[in-house]
């Protein structure tokens, strides 16, 4: 028998969060997030991250445990989910996987391994001087199903490398071992306009709570990091901070960044024939 856990999965502002907090507390469940920008200590009202709040007393996992400095990748997060898993089972308690980051759902839940390459510094060299745009078109040229947060140079660049490097898609060059947890998965949308105003109206908010001054603060603490400017949110403010947009095109932007993300997550998760869409089970705890 393998040990159960249940897999919540969606869209950027698809409720999420909510949903996982409430299911938590009928099952006696914990929530490990799969979220690779929550992992961040300081990444608060720019990522969404759920205060204490909204956490409702519901235990989290792999929330603040890195500095934004920190390179935090995949196989680091599969890693330590997995700690997470066998701590809560071990307390009879179910683990409930959430977040939209469809690459830590698959390292964790379907296996999927990227192979071992060696660095291919040249190329990782001529790589680094394109642009995200150009990086991405090559990617897609290469293999039209990988996918890459946007801005994510380093992971494009990776992509790119093993891409080359193997003569294969990503998907014919990982390896995938033998699932090991009997998986539920559970996945959350609203139709498209709805989707778009949820997204719209939390952008709002997060300048209502500071925003602008949030990515101040990171600045002055860390510089301008990869981590920082790279991530939605973030981003667009520093370009209004900039002058290179006015702070009310930023945040424009800013929704707009913010929608295509939610489209390229349904795009990754809807590949998954197993997840079961705006699925709201009754549950009790046995």
């Amino acid at each position: 028998m393998k040990n159960k856990v249940i897999a919540v999965v969606g869209a950027t502002a698809s409720g999420k969060t909510a949903y996982a907090v409430e299911l938590a507390k009928q099952i006696d469940g914990e929530i490990i997030s799969a979220d690779s920008r929550l992992v961040y200590k300081g990444f608060d009202i720019g990522t969404a991250k759920p205060t204490i709040e909204e956490r409702q007393g519901v235990k989290h996992h792999l929330i603040d445990i890195v500095k934004p400095d920190f390179n935090y990748s995949a196989g680091l997060y599969a890693k330590e989910a997995e700690k997470c898993i066998d701590d809560i089972l071990s307390r009879g308690k179910t683990p409930i996987i959430a977040g939209g980051t469809g690459l830590y759902f698959n390292i964790l839940l379907n296996n999927y391994e990227l192979p071992e390459i060696e660095p291919d510094w040249e190329l990782r060299k001529s790589l680094n001087e394109l642009s995200y745009d150009e990086l991405e078109q090559m990617l897609y040229e290469l293999d039209k199903d990988a996918f890459v947060e946007k801005n994510d140079k380093k992971k494009a660049i990776r992509y790119i490398e093993i891409i080359k490097s193997t003569g294969k898609p990503l998907n014919q060059s990982r390896g995938v071992n033998n699932i090991q947890y009997d998986v539920e998965w559970i996945g959350l949308n609203f139709p498209r306009e709805e989707l778009y105003d949820r997204i719209n109206k939390r952008v709002d908010l997060m300048m209502e709570q500071g925003l602008v001054e949030e990515t101040k603060n990171l600045l002055e603490k860390y510089g301008r990091i990869a981590n920082i400017i790279d991530t939605i949110g973030y981003r667009e403010i520093i370009m209004a901070l900039d002058g290179i947009m006015s702070m009310e095109d930023a945040v424009e932007k800013l929704k707009q960044n913010t929608r295509n993300y939610a489209k390229r997550q349904l795009t990754w998760f809807r590949k998954n024939e197993n997840i079961k869409w705006n699925c709201y089970p009754e549950r009790k705890k046995k």
